[in-house]
């Protein structure tokens, strides 16, 4: 059986792996001078993004005048929070641009979704209605403004009538 894969894959993982810079796992951690104090930072950044994720302090090494030097547990933990950061960072922008209410209707109660599509040419967003069993009943364009709430939605239902 041939080991050299193995070993080249264990090679160039060591080859991305120095004292003040690791990367693995589509991450790279880099040790930076911290530019508010006299200490170190630590910046992670994603493989392709052109601005770090994470940006922290990083601890001093023994001589407290050089930045201790990642390891692998370290580097693990800075992984977790940059993927924090990130899921984080994400449900903020699903919750920017998805809104939803439900109302009560003469006709039975009706959940309403707006869903912005943040195009920088044509902006605008799409209202859908759907029944109590989750049926979508419409869907329709509608400004990229369109504030959603139990008011606005009711006014709406009763402008397209009885089959919203």
């Amino acid at each position: 059986m041939n080991n050299d894969v193995s070993d080249d894959a264990a090679t160039d993982d060591l080859a991305n792996q120095r004292p003040t810079t690791w990367s693995a796992n589509g991450w790279t951690a880099r040790i930076i001078k911290n530019e508010d104090d006299d200490g170190w930072a630590v910046e992670m950044t994603a493989e392709g993004a052109s601005e770090p994720s994470l940006v922290g302090p990083w601890t001093m090494g023994r001589d407290k005048k050089n930045p201790k030097p990642i390891d692998a547990s370290s580097f693990a933990v800075l992984v977790r929070g940059a993927n924090e950061v990130g899921a984080r960072a994400e449900a903020q922008r699903r919750a920017t641009l998805h809104r939803s209410v439900t109302v009560d209707r003469s006709n039975g109660r009706r959940r309403i979704d707006v869903d912005i599509v943040p195009d920088e040419d044509d902006p605008h967003a799409i209202l859908t209605v759907h029944d109590s069993s989750g049926a979508v009943l419409t869907r329709s364009r509608v400004a990229a403004s369109f504030k959603l709430n139990g008011q606005s939605a009711r006014a709406w239902l009763d402008e397209q009538g009885d089959d919203a």
